[in-house]
């Protein structure tokens, strides 16, 4: 049939998808490594790795339980005390590459290289005390550790906390159904843009490795209110409120007249941190130019307007 308000068919639509289009997609990783590409990374760099990118949010030795505690509870899960994390639950150390690899950082997924995510991998297991200080992993030896709940993993929880509720295994009761369903709560417009920015972004490398440089131009030369969008910033501020992190407004009545003001901000940006404006961590923004960067603070140092 064809597309609402075209008179061509479907299949006129898009291009055929080729080997590599598949390929550059096909990154998952099972148990026994099939899916692991070539690379290397040891325990050391992995920590400078973790420093820059993992701590804000997970702490300094993978115990914080912000987001998840990656770390300890060994041995815990048959006690009536237990502790899941990435060291107690997991059956399989080549999972907690595969998820490091397609979903970390949080802020800018799928910016680690092989080497990166072989040495982050070492170090949270290091901090799990699964392998020695002096470890190196790649596509050999990581398929080899043997994890010390691989016998006994389970869906029957959630992995975040200790009292976390599994929300991918229930049972539906099939009784006194509703015979008319209403939808009684949505999210408000535009939360996936606010939360998550262009994800066009977050996988730029795979989806537009041939980008034509109008659309290149464009995105030098787009405005403070643009960039804060695409570059995911709204997910967590706002303008004029405040949301997870402050309100640009804020920020910008704060630092007026500061003569390193951008400066300040700017390596604040780049680092992440907390502790200025509440305990909740920004991660580092690696991901941002430096033109966009400039662009960001220029902006909001001229107070943050709306246009």
């Amino acid at each position: 049939m064809p597309w609402p308000g075209h008179a061509a068919p479907w299949s006129a639509l898009g291009q055929p998808i080729t080997e590599q289009d598949i390929a550059d997609w096909n990154i998952d990783v099972r148990p026994d490594g099939r899916g692991l590409p070539k690379g290397h990374g040891n325990v050391a760099e992995g920590q400078a790795i973790y420093d820059a990118q993992c701590a804000n949010c997970h702490g300094t030795f993978g115990e914080s339980p912000q987001f998840m505690v990656l770390a300890g509870g060994i041995g815990s899960l048959t006690t009536s005390s237990p502790q899941r994390t990435v060291g107690s639950k997991l059956n399989y150390a080549t999972t907690l590459w595969d998820y490091i690899n397609r979903a970390m950082p949080f802020n800018n997924a799928k910016s680690l290289t092989p080497n990166e995510v072989y040495a982050v991998t070492a170090y949270v297991l290091n901090l799990n005390e699964i392998v020695p200080a002096d470890a190196v992993l790649d596509e050999t030896t990581l398929p080899q550790i043997k994890m010390p709940n691989r016998d006994g993993f389970t869906q029957r929880h959630g992995m975040g906390n200790p009292t976390g509720k599994p929300d991918v295994h229930n049972v539906a009761c099939m009784q006194a159904c509703e015979e008319t369903v209403k939808v009684t709560a949505e999210l408000p417009p535009g939360f996936t843009q606010q939360m998550y920015g262009d994800i066009r972004q977050h996988f730029r490398a795979l989806a537009f490795r041939t980008e034509p440089a109008t659309v290149v131009a464009k995105a030098v030369s787009a405005t403070g209110p643009a960039l804060i969008s695409t570059q995911g910033c709204t997910g967590c501020h706002d303008i004029d409120k405040g949301l997870v992190g402050p309100a640009f407004a804020d920020v910008a009545q704060r630092y007026a007249g500061a003569a390193d003001a951008a400066l300040v901000l700017a390596t604040k940006i780049k680092a992440g941190g907390s502790g200025v404006w509440g305990t909740t961590a920004m991660p580092p923004q690696t991901q941002l130019s430096e033109p966009a960067l400039k662009t960001i603070l220029a902006w909001i140092l001229a107070g943050a307007p709306r246009d």
